[in-house]
């Protein structure tokens, strides 16, 4: 079983891409949860979303203390909250949103298991048209860990996302857009 812990402020979408990381991995056969952790939801507080995938049923049902995978939707999240706790610092993967290099954020944060970053904020710009990066994350994640195959997801999210934005179209594509670049652009070290 994998635990991944989403750390984002209030309208960056940490809950949602947590909720379509689920059903994204639920069309590939795993099992998964996914919930937040609501604290004073406000725009721009810290929100924290969980996922577990495991290729066997999950029993656990307590919050995730140790997470193999954690995921900064927001980099100022970076020395306000503790976003490495519980991670292992050899074996633990951490993805940022950032235009620093994997190396910068492995100093920054004097972590030495595998560090991941991407401009999430600017692909989700020029792809979506808004500085919302959690779908730019997910494709982040996903190639980092190796977790999903990147096109039974995307199938899945244009699933999910169409019935919002049947009248957007370009939000759909966009949204797609913004995942597919995000996984081939991802830094891994």
């Amino acid at each position: 079983m994998i635990e991944i812990r989403w750390h984002g402020r209030g309208g960056q979408g940490a809950k949602t891409i947590a909720l379509l990381f689920a059903d994204a991995a639920l069309q590939q056969g795993k099992f998964i949860q996914a919930f937040p952790e609501y604290g004073p939801e406000r725009m721009g507080a810290p929100v924290t979303a969980f996922n577990r995938i495991s290729d066997r049923p999950i029993r656990l049902h307590s919050g995730v203390t140790n997470p193999h995978i954690v995921v900064v939707l927001d980099p100022t999240l970076i020395g306000v909250v503790d976003v490495l706790a519980g991670l292992d610092p050899k074996t633990g993967t951490i993805v940022v949103n950032t235009t620093k290099t994997p190396a910068a954020i492995r100093q920054d944060l004097k972590f030495g298991g595998k560090v991941c970053t991407i401009d999430a904020m600017g692909i989700a710009t020029a792809c979506i048209g808004k500085p919302i990066p959690n779908m730019p994350m997910l494709g982040a994640m996903v190639k980092a860990t190796g977790l999903l195959q990147i096109e039974p997801m995307l199938a899945e999210i244009k699933a999910k996302i169409a019935d919002k934005f049947k009248h957007k179209p370009e939000v759909i594509e966009g949204n797609l857009k913004a995942v597919r670049r995000s996984f081939e652009e991802v830094n891994i070290a």
